[in-house]
């Protein structure tokens, strides 16, 4: 096809999968039903439907840069808009996913009639400071408590096996107390008078200092000078 590039003016309208981040200065904010502010950077993933490449020039005589920083961030922050205004900013933190699929949803249902079709969609929602705040705080008080609570079951768990070690060591002692009264009580019962007699005999036999002069007799009370 021939044509004169000082007359007319060629627009590609590529059809596979075209890339787009609102980031940076691209980037917006929308708020909540409540008038919280949420910051939004979103990224999209986008084709061209090639039946309807002719129809998009024809409305727009942009190239697809000019659309996309036009009418395009026109349907993504619309789309923000529409949805961030029917929650609260408790219902959107806690309904993320949510949130995230209806906003889909609508900007599937600006950009399809006009031969976008979407293929993938990042919110990229940034919550505002003041519930970051919230939420930093909130996980310190619990990170606090769970700390005091810690500290807690260790001091009992000390103090428990403290009891114990005392417990033991008083049974200790009370079984040794009793084996040592048992030992003497039965060291009485068999230091008879005639053993004592035995044992002072085999004391004396093998010329031991301290065998006595006298003895007795059990109870004759009868004594021998054995000197």
């Amino acid at each position: 096809m021939f044509y004169n590039p000082l007359t007319v003016t060629i627009y590609e309208f590529p059809t596979n999968v075209r890339h787009k981040e609102y980031t940076g200065e691209g980037s917006f904010v929308v708020n909540s039903k409540d008038g919280s502010e949420f910051h939004v950077s979103p990224i999209v993933n986008y084709h061209i439907n090639p039946d309807k490449a002719t129809k998009i020039f024809a409305k727009y005589r942009k190239d697809l840069e000019s659309i996309e920083d036009g009418f395009l961030k026109t349907a993504v922050t619309e789309a923000f808009r529409i949805v961030a205004n029917s929650y609260s900013a408790d219902m959107l933190i806690s309904s993320r996913e949510e949130f995230d699929n209806k906003v889909k949803f609508a900007l599937r249902k600006q950009l399809e009639p006009e031969g976008f079709e979407l293929d993938q969609f990042t919110t990229n929602l940034e919550y505002p400071q003041s519930f970051k705040n919230a939420i930093n705080a909130k996980n310190n008080t619990v990170q606090k408590a769970l700390q005091a609570e810690n500290r807690v079951k260790q001091a009992e768990a000390e103090a428990k096996i403290k009891i114990a070690n005392a417990k033991g060591d008083a049974e200790s002692l009370l079984t040794r107390a009793r084996a040592e009264a048992e030992a003497n009580t039965l060291k009485q019962r068999t230091l008879t008078p005639m053993l004592l007699q035995q044992q002072w005999i085999e004391a004396w036999k093998a010329g031991g200092s301290q065998v006595p002069n006298y003895i007795t007799n059990g109870g004759e009370r009868f004594m021998m000078n054995m000197k």
